[in-house]
């Protein structure tokens, strides 16, 4: 173990020297970012790297004018809302879920498919399902929607606001002010695309993506990876979490997203409307479309309270540089989302690397 760590940081000094410069390495995926604090491993990496928190929380990504409109729902006596628990304490402008549970009208799920449940339980209600996630967990909100069409479910609604990863990460180096030399890519989004599906990123702006899983050594290594691309000039998109990842994906899961999602502009927090990047609903299944059947007038807004969650989902700020960090806005009271979610980077700046400042 401890020869190929040395190894490691061995490839990832001599990038360092190569470039003459500190390598940024943005770490898509929310988990990751949890597991490398976790196991002490920012503090161990050389100098000549960093890493850069990413939009890898569908959470923290998740548009604040759509968590208004869930919240406005949650104000109806005949809606019901289903939602994953990440979702409840966010803050909205007018609070949260979690501050609106007194009406006994938000269900906290833990599969898609609870809501199928909660339509049939609840024939009286319009059930309402707040569906975030990226590649993940679309497969499974696909599933629920074929499902309640065959059973003739009339009181299901999909809030749908999948994202899906890929066109960030373009629209994340489109950006002049990026500072982005490679990606380490998200080992759960993977499962389901694939290895291949980072090629484009490759072939247009010529930055290694690499897929890791989350133990520290598959991570430490994926890095020395990427340094190894960037010292060759060869950057590729590959996997080295080939246990469960493989170039193609899980074609199964791709094929029942296309089967019942539009890839469609949406608009993601810190980045604003990015093409071909959220999932909605093909018109096939428009009597399930909460948008269509609810009079949703989803209007995509600004967060005026001060919070920097969109710089730290773009890499461009650790959280500490953001004045309401462990202030005003800690995981008692969260300001913004990436202090919320068990994946978001400001809760685990607070959680580990606030701790390590204080001793």
């Amino acid at each position: 173990m401890l020869e190929r760590i040395n190894k490691a940081y061995s490839q990832i000094d001599k990038a360092h020297k190569v470039l003459g410069r500190r390598i940024n390495v943005m770490e898509v995926c929310g988990t990751h970012t949890v597991s490398v604090f976790r196991a002490g491993l920012r503090e161990a990496f050389p100098k000549g790297l960093k890493l850069l928190s990413g939009p890898g929380c569908p959470v923290c990504v998740t548009d604040q004018g759509y968590i208004d409109v869930v919240l406005s729902l949650a104000e109806r006596e005949d809606c019901l809302i289903a939602t994953y628990g990440d979702m409840i304490r966010v803050p909205g402008r007018k609070g949260s879920l979690e501050q609106k549970a007194a009406r006994g009208n938000i269900k906290i799920i833990l599969s898609a498919q609870d809501t199928l449940n909660l339509a049939k339980q609840n024939p009286s209600k319009k059930v309402l399902f707040v569906a975030v996630g990226f590649e993940t967990t679309a497969p499974a909100t696909a599933i629920v929607v074929n499902e309640a069409m065959q059973q003739g479910i009339k009181n299901l609604f999909i809030f749908s606001n999948h994202k899906l990863v890929v066109p960030a990460m373009q629209a994340l180096l489109l950006d002049k002010n990026n500072k982005i030399d490679a990606f380490l890519c998200p080992g759960h989004v993977s499962v389901i695309i694939g290895s291949d599906a980072y090629k484009p990123v490759v072939e247009q702006f010529k930055k290694p993506c690499v897929v890791a899983g989350f133990e520290p050594m598959q991570i430490i290594e994926a890095l020395a990876e990427i340094c190894r691309q960037i010292v060759e000039g060869k950057p590729q998109a590959c996997s080295l979490y080939s246990a469960v990842v493989t170039g193609a994906g899980n074609k199964t899961a791709q094929k029942i997203i296309d089967e019942t999602f539009d890839a469609v502009d949406g608009y993601w927090r810190g980045l604003g409307q990015i093409s071909k990047s959220t999932l909605k609903l093909k018109e096939k299944f428009s009597s399930l479309d909460a948008e269509k059947q609810l009079g949703v007038e989803f209007i995509p807004e600004e967060d005026l309270t001060g919070c920097r969650c969109g710089q730290v989902l773009c890499g461009l700020i650790d959280p500490p540089e953001c004045g309401l960090f462990a202030k005003q806005c800690t995981p008692d009271t969260p300001v913004g989302p990436c202090m919320v979610s068990s994946e978001g980077a400001c809760a685990a700046w607070f959680k580990y690397a606030r701790r390590k400042r204080q001793k």
